[in-house]
């Protein structure tokens, strides 16, 4: 890794599924939790920079009754153990329909996120895997970087403001400028 970029953010804000750790719909199960190969390296990588981590993770499991939160709390500390302590879990259990200002692409997770670590939104990035994750970033006012998978739909790439192969690139993007 090169010299920090000066516009480096203080914080980064992953999305869970499909960004950190394969994506299970709908995961009750922590023996499930399967992390990209970069992932770890990643974070230590930011966290080792002084840059704090998160996660923000759209949950509609809970609203739908596939999951209940004590398995989504039992994923995310399996996710921990393998990954690392995140400063910051921002979680939606609503629904699509639910009207709530915290699912993605709403900003809400990210403003919480914010508040909670004292940082103002254009302090902070979003490295997500589909187009919600970067609208939410455009909505809260921080910067985003996408990181296609499979589902990630042509037109969420061609309208993403960054757009990186995989995790270590998003983060080379966000720590060392393009």
């Amino acid at each position: 890794m090169g010299p920090l970029n000066s516009d480096a953010p203080r914080a980064v804000l992953f999305d869970r599924d499909g960004t950190l750790v394969r994506d299970v719909p709908y995961n009750g199960n922590p023996d499930l939790v399967d992390p990209f190969p970069q992932a770890a390296d990643v974070l230590r990588q930011l966290r080792r920079s002084g840059i704090r981590t998160g996660v923000i993770t759209n949950q509609s499991g809970v609203a739908r009754g596939l999951l209940t939160p004590s398995q989504v709390a039992a994923v995310n500390s399996r996710i921990q153990q393998l990954l690392g302590r995140f400063d910051v879990w921002e979680i939606c259990p609503h629904g699509p329909g639910d009207g709530c200002s915290c699912r993605k692409p709403q900003p809400g997770m990210i403003h919480s996120a914010c508040a909670r670590l004292g940082l103002q939104p254009n302090e902070v990035a979003v490295i997500g895997d589909i187009g919600a994750d970067m609208a939410a970033a455009e909505a809260a006012g921080a910067r985003s970087v996408l990181v296609p998978t499979p589902v990630t739909r042509p037109e969420e790439t061609a309208a993403a403001p960054l757009v990186a192969r995989d995790l270590a690139g998003a983060v080379a993007l966000l720590l060392e400028g393009s």
